[in-house]
């Protein structure tokens, strides 16, 4: 049922047109099903001893049981760990018990589950110089193919360097029959990357940053490649499901082509982390991530599309002077105990100051045609909508409990969490954030 040709990109660096060299570590993708079972056959082919299983109690369920009867079967021997919580979050406490765990023996993690088991095992087996192996069981985020792990430490997400899994299995006997939320939150997150792709080109023009057109071209194929298949994978068909896994490790192998998250994570994200820190905080449920990316997504084009609106009345709004005792007060009060990560971040790079702003707006101004041609790239925020309603998906902030005053918070100091310049950096150095707050709270609030 494979569509894509993996070995055209595994283990094969190059000379990009870009300049830079290009690569992936990863050694082997199974997308299709039955594809656990091939797991012995893989581990047959290397010395790997003393094996270390993960799971959470949901996949041990799902699809661990029957993976450790397999290697059993075949004369493996392992070690269990298993996290009993019914919501797994990958913090301080889920990472120590993953490192309590691990034996000093242990040659080879092997991850059964999704988004947080995943996250977990790429970082412990970096730290730990093991190799690792994650068993997807839905195709709900597009970190499989990852290097990085966002990682929720001091109540801030942050993204922590890691390594790609070596082996990435898709089994759609798994996958087709995971919660259509978490199949229609994969669709979430990539969809996502529309907005990342137009942050990540702005901030080229803008800020100087690095951008590589190749990797852009790949992503978009990740997108158009789940975008096509969403509403045949809402009826579990097969081989709709695996293009949307498929999608999801193109956006996993481009993320790591660059070394860090830029091809796939933008001001979507950002306020997606936000509006997570802030469910955690509050220690309310926090809806799966590509849930909130979907969302997140339709907002920030709408505000695109407002922005793009604007024309050449954008260049007449000025914002009030920067005072940094102010905003550090605001921060505090927006991010809790998150806050002193966040202001020492500003204090380092200054991202607010006066300075960096006009010399942003300036640059904006110089190069605005060519701005607009970047957004109008982007498809309607009504088109998205349209694709979440199709999966029964949620589409405003609202029906995932998102208040008012987060949503607001979220536009107003969700750019501070990271040092990445896009459209909310944009609605602060124009003062646009009340306005386009305000707008969006009378239409959908």
């Amino acid at each position: 049922m494979q569509t894509i040709d993996w070995s055209n990109y595994l283990q094969k660096p190059y000379l990009c047109s870009c300049g830079r060299i290009h690569g992936c570590d990863i050694e082997e993708i199974i997308i299709e099903e039955g594809a656990a079972k091939k797991l012995p056959e893989i581990l047959g082919r290397h010395n790997y001893r003393h094996l270390c299983v993960v799971c959470d109690k949901h996949t041990w369920e799902i699809a661990a049981h029957a993976i450790c009867k397999d290697l059993e079967e075949e004369g493996y021997t392992y070690h269990l760990v298993k996290y009993e919580e019914e919501e797994l979050i990958p913090d301080e406490k889920a990472v120590f018990q993953l490192l309590a765990g691990v034996p000093e023996a242990c040659d080879l993690i092997i991850g059964v589950g999704s988004g947080t088991i995943n996250d977990l095992c790429r970082y412990v087996s970096f730290k730990l110089k093991l190799d690792y192996y994650i068993v997807g069981t839905a195709p709900s985020m597009d970190g499989y193919a990852s290097n990085v792990s966002p990682l929720i430490i001091n109540h801030v997400k942050t993204t922590y360097e890691a390594h790609t899994a070596k082996v990435i299995i898709g089994d759609l006997d798994f996958m087709a029959k995971a919660p259509m939320s978490m199949i229609a939150a994969g669709v979430g997150d990539i969809i996502g990357k529309y907005v990342c792709l137009t942050d990540w080109q702005l901030a080229h023009m803008i800020n100087g940053e690095y951008y590589c057109p190749e990797v852009a071209d790949l992503v978009r194929k990740s997108i158009q490649k789940v975008a096509d298949n969403a509403q045949k994978a809402a009826k579990r068909d097969k081989e709709a499901i695996a293009a949307i896994m498929e999608g999801l490790v193109l956006s996993g192998i481009a993320m790591s082509y660059i070394g860090n998250s830029r091809p796939a994570s933008g001001s979507e994200h950002h306020m997606s982390h936000y509006w997570e820190m802030m469910f955690l905080l509050a220690e309310q449920p926090d809806p799966l991530h590509g849930t909130k990316v979907g969302i997140s997504t339709a907002v920030t084009i709408r505000f695109y599309e407002w922005l793009d609106a604007l024309g050449e009345e954008l260049f007449s709004k000025q914002r009030p002077s920067f005072d940094f005792e102010i905003w550090k007060k605001e921060i505090e009060e927006a991010y809790g105990p998150a806050a002193p990560g966040v202001i020492a971040l500003e204090k380092a790079i200054g991202k607010n100051t006066e300075r960096e702003v006009e010399r942003r707006k300036t640059i904006l101004k110089e190069t605005y045609e060519e701005i607009k041609k970047v957004i109008k790239e982007l498809p309607s925020s009504q088109e998205v909508i349209d694709l979440l309603k199709s999966m029964d998906a949620p589409y405003t902030p609202e029906q995932i409990g998102v208040s008012k005053e987060t949503f607001k918070k979220g536009i107003f100091y969700a750019k501070d969490l990271r040092n990445r310049f896009g459209l909310l950096q944009i609605l602060y150095d124009f003062d646009l954030q009340e306005t386009f707050t305000e707008r969006f709270l009378r239409e959908i609030y």
